[in-house]
């Protein structure tokens, strides 16, 4: 049988590892909590300013629970945020599987655990190129790059792995997983899979919509050219 060929799946996963992220922090005072009330054993993974506003809404509660992702990977965060996620222990935890032994065996070589859940929303792109005067540079830097991968390798794997990437979703989410015992239902992760590739697809398609419109003219403008 092929090694990345899956056979087996549960129906029922119940979520102990979460890794919550997003540029969109409304909603979190609820969603937060409420994950730790319905598991209150849940490792929630997390970065940057995300980080410090689940600190904040957690209290106390967060010394058990809340880990910095760069505390994870051994990685810490570059300068600026530049690079927080990209990372293989972060992947190797979306995209394994339960059932594959030799996934599991990645898992424990590399003292990685298995991440059921991916809590993501994307860098404001569109509002930022909404503003009459924005920068290409500007408009450059909100295209986001860890938040995308990490959104398509949880929603690939909805085998698994929720990808949650809106927060009108968190009440829903909630409730299924409080009437089931902390499980996510593959119903509902493949729904969340569906709605997550329409959000990256969508993202993508204002990046290159505006890198069209804009032209390289105004993009060569912008900067100052070395080696010409």
């Amino acid at each position: 049988m092929a090694i990345n060929v899956v056979t087996e799946i549960d129906d029922r996963v119940r979520v102990k590892h979460a890794l919550i992220s997003v540029s969109d922090k409304s909603g979190l005072e609820t969603f937060a909590p409420r994950l730790l009330d319905i598991n209150p054993r849940m490792r929630i993974f997390s970065t940057g300013g995300t980080f410090a506003r689940l600190r904040e809404i957690l209290g106390s509660r967060a010394d058990g629970c809340l880990t910095q992702v760069s505390d994870y990977t051994g990685q810490p965060e570059t300068q600026g945020g530049l690079v927080k996620t990209l990372d293989f222990k972060i992947y190797l935890g979306l995209l394994t599987e339960t059932y594959n032994q030799a996934h599991q065996l990645d898992l424990k070589r590399t003292g990685g655990i298995p991440i059921d859940m991916v809590v993501v929303n994307l860098y404001p792109f569109e509002q930022t190129i909404a503003n009459a005067a924005v920068t290409a540079e500007q408009a450059r830097g909100n295209i986001d790059i860890g938040g995308p991968c990490m959104i398509r390798a949880a929603a690939k794997n909805f085998i698994r792995v929720a990808s949650v990437v809106d927060p009108g979703d968190y009440a829903r989410i909630a409730d299924a997983m409080d009437q089931d015992d902390g499980c996510t239902p593959l119903h509902l992760r493949y729904r969340l899979a569906r709605k997550a590739f329409a959000h990256t697809a969508a993202y993508d398609a204002a990046i290159a919509a505006y890198l069209a419109d804009t032209g390289f003219a105004a993009v060569e403008k912008a900067y100052r050219l070395q080696n010409r």
